[in-house]
């Protein structure tokens, strides 16, 4: 149901005299609007709210001031929406609530709201809104910085979302799952996802995910070294009007936008951009932004005075302490630590460089922490490089799964059909669990893969069974 479908709907409703019913229509067109980047079609659904009252009045009023800058008026609506969801069952209001939370900025309590509407919404077998309201958690949790929960939501989205056809919910969750990808290093799920976004996104106006699917693409370019590319896909996201990003995405697109800039060279632009994201920071409506902020404007620094971007990383780090955004940190600590090195002060670009590489292999950011492992063996520190049975514990569950296989004599092909994954994915992971073994290729495994705390004595388990028996298969059948 798109938004003008919606609106004639709750205008049925409401002459039917189902006020109910017509809230939720309501509520559907200002998603479906909200979906498409079209803050007209928004405000146009909000104003369809008559006599509500109690939450339903308090949300109308409040997003419709936030959707025109009317913040004074706006935060104090909202929060009774927030403040209220102890009180509510209805996964509905539940849902109001979560969206309230997320306009404020409050990213935990939107992941807490929105995760009581998962709840309620499960408890009462509602099958066509299930899906709705894993899009809503799966988005909260990754503005949280909670990427491994927003992945697996996302991904029961996405079983939620088939049985009941709604492809649009689906491409919200594929776009999640690519931007936790581009946080992972994970490039072949990026694409993957990303495409998948793309594909139902720009045929159906889904302005929202198209902004985040591109979003990811552009961090794993920039992950990649290829800040020229992701600077040129970044453009046209933090480029306000209709042929944009979506407008509630758009300033926390320009961080990243700005590091791809500086780096290609396109000062100018992210200076401009710069600016316009001090004043949205400003507002208090993103928990990192301040620290993102001075990190900008340490990175904007870089080619004039050492002092005035030594000031703004030690500023950036200051400000991330207490953000709960370990990733973004790591990724101002891997950038002081590179600048540090190319000023030559190699002996001081080791500590950030080290923290930053232990904080993403702690998150399974393979790509970054690969970056950072190269800049920290460029200081002349120390980075391993034999192997380490210490550091089988760093692995994620999934790399110790593959790893494992891969030790007994498992094909890329055989785990890939074990695991529902696909052989590029495997091939990544397995490059990963190289880098952060300190082993040079599968042969080593052996060696250094912790034990498999499902199998049963020594015999490898029944995992490992099932794949001699698929691969017994497979020659039986091509004999």
């Amino acid at each position: 149901m798109d938004a003008h479908e919606a609106l004639l709907r709750a205008a049925e409703l409401l002459r039917d005299r189902a006020p109910a019913e017509a809230s939720d229509a309501r509520f559907l067109a200002m998603e479906a609007a909200w979906a498409g980047g079209d803050v007209a079609a928004c405000l146009a659904a909000l104003d369809c709210g008559g006599d509500a009252g109690g939450t339903e009045r308090d949300f109308l009023d409040g997003l419709g001031a936030a959707l025109t800058v009317r913040l004074g008026e706006a935060r104090p609506a909202l929060a009774r929406v927030v403040a209220r969801d102890g009180a509510e069952d209805d996964p509905r209001l539940l849902l109001r609530a979560g969206s309230a939370a997320l306009v404020l900025g409050d990213t935990a309590a939107a992941a807490r709201i929105h995760a009581r509407a998962l709840a309620r919404a499960r408890a009462e077998h509602r099958t066509a809104l299930l899906p709705r309201v894993l899009e809503h958690l799966a988005y909260a949790e990754l503005r949280a910085g909670r990427y491994s929960r927003a992945a697996r939501t996302a991904r029961e989205g996405l079983r939620a979302a088939e049985p009941v056809e709604q492809p649009n919910t689906a491409a919200h969750q594929h776009a999640v799952l690519a931007l936790v990808a581009s946080v992972t290093g994970d490039g072949p799920a990026v694409a993957e996802h990303a495409g998948l976004a793309l594909g139902t996104a720009r045929p159906h106006g889904l302005v929202q995910a198209a902004t985040l699917a591109e979003w990811a693409l552009a961090r794993d370019e920039l992950g990649r070294g290829l800040a020229a590319q992701a600077a040129a896909r970044l453009v046209p996201l933090v480029r306000p009007g209709p042929r944009g990003g979506h407008f509630a995405l758009r300033m926390l697109v320009v961080p990243c936008f700005v590091e791809a800039a500086v780096a290609s060279g396109r000062t100018a632009e992210a200076r401009s951009a710069a600016g316009e994201y001090a004043v949205w920071a400003a507002q208090g409506l993103d928990g990192p932004a301040p620290a993102l902020l001075a990190r900008c404007r340490a990175l904007l620094a870089q080619g004039e005075e050492g002092e005035e971007a030594a000031y703004w990383f030690g500023e950036a780090v200051r400000r991330h302490e207490g953000c709960g955004n370990d990733f973004e940190r790591a990724r101002t600590l891997l950038a002081y630590g590179t600048w540090l090195r190319r000023r030559r002060r190699p002996g001081a670009a080791r500590e950030p460089l080290r923290d930053a590489l232990v904080t993403f292999e702690r998150a399974a950011a393979d790509g970054w922490a690969d970056h950072a492992r190269s800049e920290l063996r460029a200081t002349g520190g120390a980075v391993g490089g034999t192997a380490d049975r210490t550091a089988w514990g760093l692995l994620t569950p999934q790399q110790q799964r593959i790893a494992r296989f891969a030790a007994r004599g498992a094909t890329n092909r055989e785990i890939a059909d074990r695991l529902a994954l696909s052989p590029r994915t495997v091939d990544h992971h397995l490059r990963g669990v190289f880098a952060r073994l300190g082993i040079r290729s599968r042969v080593e495994l052996p060696g250094v893969a912790g034990p498999d705390p499902r199998a049963p004595g020594q015999d490898g388990g029944t995992e490992a069974k099932g794949l001699v028996s698929s691969r017994a298969r497979r020659s039986a059948g091509s004999s």
